[in-house]
């Protein structure tokens, strides 16, 4: 799923080609995208773009009127910048924002479609789509440290509660927690305030480094290198690969549809965190340790 890094990236190609532009066409072709009936989506047509922000996750085409159109891109939703009026691309185009400089084209890989698009009227019913987490990049240490302990989480739970932190999900936040050296599994309570502010600095820089090179990577284009795995991480989408910082192959645990990466020298003190499956499947002969896995494999 597309992250704060990628989202800013999207907003900034966005905003160099339809920020101030009129929509002059609006072509959906999968049902299952529009989300909202009233007002129509499209109302959006004619109207011309005045704002383009990020909302959490999605991204927000705000339109004169008092109109906001809020696109988001869930797990497989890519956007493409093609030519004035092309046509979408076969089964994975799900719709088309007409400009007369170019087409915004929405796309969604797989079967199931989970991206949405809703067309809503003002800043109230803006607000309805906000999960209220606070923006990691505007906060200050202290703000962070009062939400990071507002309850009682893991901390790879807490980075990506949407309620707490915007935009962070399961990509980011293993690069954050690498970054600042803490396990996925520590609890929010239990950390003192030199892992707090750890955790801001790693959050903040790890967050402001990855837009960074997203600005490099895009230049004037259009970014089309938008994907949760990328072989600059240190730890997100690497199991078995070394870390970066020690060598170490990098762990994981599974747990329904996401995986949390992590180095067990770097992160949890040469502890290997329990894999559902793996540990209930193997039982006592789960190893406990990276040095007890690596010498078990060195064994023949």
């Amino acid at each position: 799923m597309p992250e704060l890094p990628d989202i800013a990236i999207y907003l900034e190609a966005l905003e160099r080609r339809i920020l101030g532009a009129e929509i002059t066409g609006l072509r959906i072709a999968s049902p299952f995208l529009v989300r909202s009936v009233d007002p129509p989506v499209k109302a959006a047509v004619g109207r011309r773009v005045e704002i383009l922000r990020r909302l959490g996750k999605r991204i927000v085409i705000g339109l004169d009127g008092d109109l906001y159109l809020v696109l988001h891109l869930m797990i497989a939703g890519r956007l493409q910048w093609a030519a004035p009026g092309a046509a979408l691309p076969g089964r994975k185009g799900l719709a088309a924002f007409d400009f007369q400089g170019g087409t915004l084209i929405l796309t969604e890989m797989g079967s199931k479609k989970r991206a949405s698009l809703h067309l809503v009227r003002g800043a109230d019913a803006l607000h309805e789509h906000d999960p209220g987490g606070l923006e990691p990049l505007e906060i200050d240490r202290e703000a962070f440290a009062t939400a990071l302990v507002a309850g009682n989480h893991t901390l790879k739970r807490a980075l990506t509660d949407p309620h707490l932190f915007a935009g962070i999900g399961n990509a980011y936040s293993d690069e954050i927690l690498h970054a600042a050296g803490l396990s996925p599994i520590a609890m929010t309570r239990k950390l003192g305030d030199a892992e707090v502010t750890r955790l801001y600095e790693a959050t903040r820089s790890t967050l402001l480094a990855w837009i960074e090179r997203g600005r490099q990577e895009t230049g004037d284009g259009w970014p089309t290198r938008v994907t949760a795995f990328r072989p600059a991480m240190a730890a997100h989408g690497r199991y078995g690969k070394p870390c970066p910082a020690c060598g170490t192959p990098i762990q994981r645990i599974v747990h329904a549809d996401n995986e949390t990466n992590y180095c067990p020298r770097c992160q949890t003190g040469g502890k290997l965190l329990a894999d559902r499956a793996l540990s209930t499947l193997l039982k006592k002969d789960w190893p406990r340790t990276i040095d007890e896995l690596e010498s078990r494999r060195k064994t023949p």
